[in-house]
């Protein structure tokens, strides 16, 4: 049994979720790979898998955690600054450790993920992810647009002006700021 993913934000595409797993909680970082929680750093990675729905395919384990820590600091680099040639080829070195077989299916024409090393396939299913994120809708990847938060979404709104990880959260504690500062000047 996996403990419950305790993450204020989830739910986002792979890439932006694995992004996710470091956040800010009052005022401190945290990180569900370093310890969150009480958590050893491989139940960290149980949490996230299963949270992902990745845990019937890939296993918690150490070389799984480290293939995983190297795509995530390969894809907040990527989204930091999408014209970082480094950031561009950390990507690609973590994408060097799958690719896509074209398969047929009773369904019709189908495709499977194959990779070198099992425990890469976590990092290059969310690398991956990125490219489709930015093949279909690059300006929809966002960061919360609340200065401390840390936290990444793909912008899935109507019009494309989300601009907070969650208005409960981030969102909610904008508007009473600017409620406050408002009835200050009165």
């Amino acid at each position: 049994m996996t403990t419950a993913d305790a993450r204020p934000l989830t739910g986002e595409p792979i890439a932006l979720d694995l992004l996710n797993t470091r956040w800010v909680q009052e005022g401190e970082p945290v990180d569900l790979f370093a310890g969150a929680f009480g958590l050893s750093r491989v139940e960290g990675l149980a949490v996230w898998l299963e949270s992902a729905g990745l845990a019937g395919r890939f296993r918690a384990d150490a070389p799984t955690l480290v293939h995983l820590m190297t795509a995530r600091e390969a894809l907040a680099r990527a989204v930091a600054d999408p014209a970082d040639a480094g950031a561009r080829a950390l990507v690609d070195a973590v994408l060097e450790h799958g690719r896509i077989r074209a398969t047929l299916t009773a369904q019709g024409p189908g495709e499977r993920a194959e990779f070198d090393d099992p425990s890469w396939g976590p990092a290059w299913t969310a690398a991956r992810n990125y490219l489709e994120l930015l093949a279909s809708a690059p300006d929809r990847i966002r960061k919360c647009a609340a200065e401390t938060c840390v936290l990444h979404f793909h912008d899935t709104s109507r019009n494309g002006t989300r601009r907070w990880c969650s208005m409960s959260a981030c969102g909610n504690r904008a508007k009473a700021s600017r409620h406050y500062a408002r009835t200050r000047e009165r």
